[in-house]
């Protein structure tokens, strides 16, 4: 059985749909309290984020 949840983005789009401006902003803002939550659990790493993808090198 498949059931929405609140993480179900499908189900974030169509709650988006009805909410005040108020609601908009605290959802906003719980979600980036939830971010920085997450930020500071993992602070410090021991090897930080890169973005580089090395290729494959010539052979």
């Amino acid at each position: 059985m498949n059931i929405p949840t609140n993480n179900d983005p499908r189900k974030r789009d169509e709650d988006a749909k009805h909410e005040t401006p108020a609601e908009t902003e605290k959802r906003k803002r719980h979600e980036s309290e939830d971010l920085d939550e997450a930020l500071e659990e993992t602070f410090p790493a021991s090897d930080p984020v890169s973005p580089f993808i090395p290729s494959k090198s010539p052979d």
